[in-house]
């Protein structure tokens, strides 16, 4: 105990860090490995440690012991009775059920245990009862393994996540290499940093790729957690080609499948007649097929069947990348429990579900297996180093009015439109003359407008692919510098010399859109390597409550906001 530390924890397992504090970094860091950010107003910032965050911790190899001290070594009282015990409960719970390949019997898998008392407990459950889950020893069990995933599924929700060393098929072969460099990667003088990873990976990215595959049978399915800009695309190949099989790759947009094909054409052997797209404009499978979530889950009518969901068994497929694995929708999972002995590769920048669907993305993808913070490379340069500024913009007197007798969710979407905003954008637009800036919203009406009054183009959900395309290319050759975008912002863009965000409006508090929007600016610059990302909120209002939400799991990343009031002109006035 240190009566000066940080850090004040509670019964419930939640943690008070105060902002103000000198060990407030140090500390900061400590939890973001075992807890979660819930609040983030100014004073003090509060985690919570439950279950999966414990369970996570404990699939990238931290030790109870490990976490116990670090919260003695933060806390300014003493952690209080129960806390510590519930905490080695919980991580003792992880592996203590393992799965195998049945020995003489190939559809059926088996489930071991520590001790036959835990598994009398689990027999009781109706949900592991449906399963298929029957008794063959005193700490063995067996099922059918077509419900591996429903099996896992239902012991994480119990409380027992289950390690799963059932194995995997190897799925149909395929001959990929990486493309032989024209330089020499040891070269440093003439070659700048970026340059010397096109077809090289980085450190990082190299350890992802090992931690993914895993030691002793754990490895082969996982999430990789890094930050927009940080080659998460990369990783994916290379665990493709480490595998060297046929692959399925299931992405956000028809630009990102589009991106993807490009990558794996420039960075690999492979021929365009290999890879295949699809999406809502072509239907190719083929060895290595990326595809769009959207045409998964497409129906003819509500309530049919999907009528593409079958992609999961069009071929033999080795490995199923989900990238943006945050956006998974749940028929996908359905379709995911079915292919547990396929191995899978979930990529993102967050772990962040606005839907609470966190669990199904541990059971059914896999525990977290690399996760590197976004200020650690931000450090080493291989991101930009952004400023976050939060402007606050005042209502004028007719705005103030219809705010005041509003209905709440109305209170929202007035102060989202608000049309001082876009003095705001103006200003910012001449502060910043000469960079590349993106200007992204959610409200269409009001994007509209924008575009209107700093005549810039507009981007949204119904832009063709064509014209995104060749604004894109036009925004990337800096022969436009200004680009409105709607919530196709908050998908892979592939916009490296975006150097300003400008947030004009947002979907209430959600924090993966907030940190996706954060990523568009942050591929390395040139010269100080710094983006700046502007939020823009009306003060006193509703939408100012979900900011502090939305810039959630920034915060919990490191990055602080700096607030500025903007001052109302003299002839709007305000009450």
């Amino acid at each position: 105990m240190d009566e000066t530390g940080a850090c004040i924890i509670r019964r419930d397992r939640t943690v008070l860090l105060e902002c103000a504090h000198p060990g407030f970094e140090a500390a900061r860091q400590l939890l973001a490995s075992f807890a979660e950010l819930i609040k983030s107003p100014p004073a003090y910032h509060t985690y919570r440690i439950t279950p999966l965050s414990l369970w996570n911790a404990a699939a990238l190899g931290y030790k109870a012991e490990y976490i116990i001290a670090s919260l003695r070594a933060i806390t300014r009282w003493d952690i209080p009775a129960g806390v510590i015990e519930e905490i080695s409960l919980l991580m003792s719970r992880y592996g203590r059920l393992t799965l195998h390949a049945h020995e003489s019997e190939s559809e059926l898998i088996t489930i071991r245990a520590d001790t036959s008392e835990q598994l009398d407990e689990l027999e009781k459950h109706p949900g592991l009862y449906e399963a298929g889950l029957r008794r063959c020893g005193p700490v063995e069990c067996v099922c059918n393994k077509a419900f591996r995933g429903q099996l896992k599924q239902e012991l994480t929700r119990l409380g027992y996540p289950i390690m799963d060393y059932a194995g995997y098929h190897e799925g149909q072969t395929l001959t990929i290499a990486w493309k032989v460099p024209e330089y020499s990667l040891n070269d440093e003088r003439e070659i700048d940093v970026e340059a010397r990873s096109i077809f090289g990976l980085r450190e990082y990215q190299l350890e992802a790729v090992q931690r993914f595959q895993g030691t002793g049978g754990t490895g082969g399915s996982g999430v990789v957690v890094l930050p927009c800009g940080a080659g998460k695309t990369v990783v994916g190949i290379a665990v493709l080609e480490s595998l060297q099989c046929e692959t399925l790759i299931l992405t956000s947009s028809t630009t990102s499948v589009r991106q993807w094909m490009n990558e794996l054409l420039q960075r690999t052997n492979l021929k365009g007649e290999a890879i295949g797209e699809y999406s809502g404009e072509k239907r190719q499978v083929r060895p290595v097929t990326v595809a769009t979530y959207q045409i998964l889950t497409h129906r003819r009518t509500k309530g049919g069947p999907f009528v593409h969901m079958n992609l999961f068994n069009e071929r033999n497929w080795g490995l199923i990348i989900y990238d943006e694995v945050h956006l998974l929708p749940a028929p996908v999972f359905r379709a995911t429990a079915d292919i547990q002995a396929t191995r899978r590769l979930g990529l993102t920048a967050t772990l962040v579900r606005e839907d609470g669907r966190e669990e199904d993305v541990f059971s059914l993808i896999g525990p977290k297996r690399y996760d590197l913070p976004w200020k650690v490379l931000e450090k080493q340069g291989w991101i930009a180093t952004v400023e976050c500024i939060e402007m606050t913009v005042p209502m004028n007197l007719g705005l103030r009015r219809k705010y005041m007798y509003a209905e709440n969710k109305e209170k929202f979407r007035l102060a989202a439109g608000n049309p001082g905003k876009i003095d705001v954008v103006l200003q910012l637009l001449e502060a910043h003359r000469g960079s590349s800036v993106l200007v992204i919203g959610q409200y269409l009406d009001q994007l509209s407008q924008l575009a209107e009054t700093i005549d810039a183009p507009l981007i949204t959900g119904k832009t063709s692919e064509q014209v995104r395309g060749e604004l894109y290319a036009a925004f990337n050759a800096r022969r436009l510098q200004v680009l409105i975008v709607s919530k196709v912002a908050n998908f892979a863009l592939d916009l490296p010399d975006a150097s300003v965000a400008i947030e004009v409006s947002g979907a209430f508090g959600s924090r993966q859109e907030e940190a996706q929007r954060l990523g568009r600016i942050l591929r390395p610059k040139p010269g100080e390597n710094k983006a700046y990302f502007y939020t823009l909120v009306t003060g006193d209002s509703r939408e100012q409550d979900f900011a502090w939400r939305r810039r959630m799991f920034l915060t919990e990343q490191g990055y602080q906001y700096e607030v500025r009031i903007v001052e109302p002109s003299e002839e709007e006035g305000i009450l």
